[in-house]
């Protein structure tokens, strides 16, 4: 009887087979290598910088400058663009109609005077002749009634010598207040209509204002700034010039507007700026820089750390050897740092190079060399 020996050979072809079947295993789930990522330190600081929004620069006092009587220029008083101080000539309109028409009223006037001191004489005397009878009734009645109208044609004379007076004054248009003058837009002769014809535009240039639109949900902050003494005199708020240079004199809030705008949800500030030297004219539009502070606690993460999807924002947390992905809400920019005012914390780690290779949970491989650390402040546009 004939005895074979492949038993051996069967197990040890067996024991490679298993061998290779279980490294093929282990190879498919060690999965990816580690995706290699840069973290931010989340530490508390603080941060001074300047939010700029559109303005637009207003004269405080402006007025359109109307004749209130009908007539032709006679004399122009000033220069296109002088400054003129308050009741100063401006324009006078031919004043000879309104001179005669003077005259006459007050002429009016004196023989209504005169009539009146005469039945008043009537009056007197009849009262006296009354007493012993010595009159009729009816004629002293009259006589009263006579004394009553005459009193009444004075009072009319009177109010037409008024309104002659001031048609006569009108004639005459002088400045509403201290202004710079436009340029006029009547010559000499032009014939002119009582409250029609535009002759000039007049506005006060120092101080001037400027405003600005701010949204509703920033009411509270400018509340708080035009009550706050310190933002009335230091430089919080800069006006920059359509050529980016800042002007040179710091303004104040004056006043916020009585309602929000329901359309754009915007609320009117106004600020007033000196203007001693005339560099502000109406209608110039700039920016307005306003100085803001955030507080010593607040977090500020670089920029590039955060990720956006649809209006949502969103970071990478690091914890451990893996990542987990927190949505975030943002304040304001300050130049490539950003505050955060939810979802982070001192002592976080969040990502700042490799975000767009990232995915929740995903195994990633820190990066210390690179690691930032929050400074105590940042100074920032």
């Amino acid at each position: 009887m004939k005895t074979t020996h492949h038993a051996p050979v069967v197990v040890l072809f067996l024991a490679v087979l298993l061998s290779g079947c279980s490294g093929s295993r282990s190879n498919d789930q060690q999965g990816p290598p580690p995706a290699p990522v840069t973290a931010y330190n989340v530490e508390p600081g603080g941060a001074v910088y300047d939010e700029e929004y559109p303005a637009t620069v207003i004269a405080l006092n402006q007025v359109e400058v109307r004749p209130e009587v009908t007539g032709y220029i006679t004399n122009i008083w000033f220069s296109d663009g002088q400054r003129v101080r308050k009741d100063a000539k401006l324009y006078s309109i031919d004043q000879r109609q309104y001179r005669a028409a003077y005259d006459q009223a007050l002429a009016n006037l004196n023989v209504a005077k005169a009539n009146q001191a005469k039945t008043q004489q009537d009056v007197d005397r009849y009262t006296a002749l009354s007493k012993d009878d010595a009159v009729a009734r009816q004629t002293f009645e009259h006589a009263l009634a006579d004394l009553q109208a005459a009193r009444m044609q004075v009072a009319a004379a009177q109010a037409a010598v008024q309104s002659c007076e001031t048609n006569l004054r009108y004639a005459v248009i002088v400045a509403p207040f201290d202004c710079t003058v436009g340029i006029s837009q009547v010559k000499l002769g032009s014939a002119v209509t009582a409250g029609q014809t535009l002759l000039n535009t007049v506005s006060s240039d120092d101080p001037m204002a400027a405003d600005i639109a701010v949204d509703e949900k920033q009411i509270g902050r400018f509340e708080r700034l035009l009550h706050d003494s310190t933002a009335k005199a230091d430089s919080t708020f800069r006006l920059v010039l359509p050529d980016r240079t800042v002007y040179p004199f710091p303004g104040r809030i004056s006043l916020l507007d009585r309602a929000v705008d329901p359309q754009t949800g915007t609320l009117r500030v106004r600020l007033v700026f000196p203007n001693p030297q005339g560099a502000l004219k109406s209608g110039l539009t700039c920016d307005l820089r306003v100085r803001s502070f955030s507080p010593g606690n607040s977090v500020l993460i670089p920029f590039r750390a955060v990720a956006e999807q649809m209006g949502e924002y969103s970071v990478f947390l690091v914890s451990g050897e893996r990542v987990s992905q927190r949505r975030i809400t943002l304040g304001v920019r300050i130049r490539d740092k950003v505050v955060v005012t939810q979802g982070l914390h001192p002592g976080d780690r969040v990502v700042t190079e490799g975000v767009q290779r990232l995915r929740d949970n995903a195994l990633v491989a820190v990066n210390l060399a690179g690691a930032g650390q929050a400074a105590d402040s940042v100074q920032g546009k």
